[in-house]
Formats: structure tokens, sequence, C-alpha cells
């Protein structure tokens, strides 16, 4: 059971982007995406959500 009563839930898609993204800025990465998905109103993190968080990280 997780510590997040709101944990998002993330398509395959977003998964392997998400593991696309290096290692040691991934958890912030995964921190931006997941709150840029609730800014959206959004309960599932998709591929374009996490898009958007690497347009802005400049990678």
């Amino acid at each position: 059971m997780s510590d997040f009563a709101d944990e998002l839930k993330w398509t395959p898609e977003a998964k392997v982007k998400l593991k696309n993204i290096p290692f040691f800025v991934r958890r912030k990465a995964r921190q931006r995406i997941e709150q840029l998905a609730r800014e959206s109103e959004s309960e599932v993190v998709t591929a374009d959500i996490v898009e958007q968080a690497r347009l802005e990280f400049g990678q």
C-alpha cells in the first residue's frame, strides 16, 4: 500500500518515457510530472504530460 492516497496512475508509454530520463534527475522529474498532471486535474500521467515536463527541463 502506498503512502499517497492520491497516487497517480501512469500509462505504459509514460513509464517508458520516464525511464529514458537520466536516473540522477528522474526523481525530480517524476515529482514535476506528477505536479503537472495534478495541475491539469488528470488522474493518469500520460506520455504527453511527460513530454511537457521534458521540454521544461530542456532535455
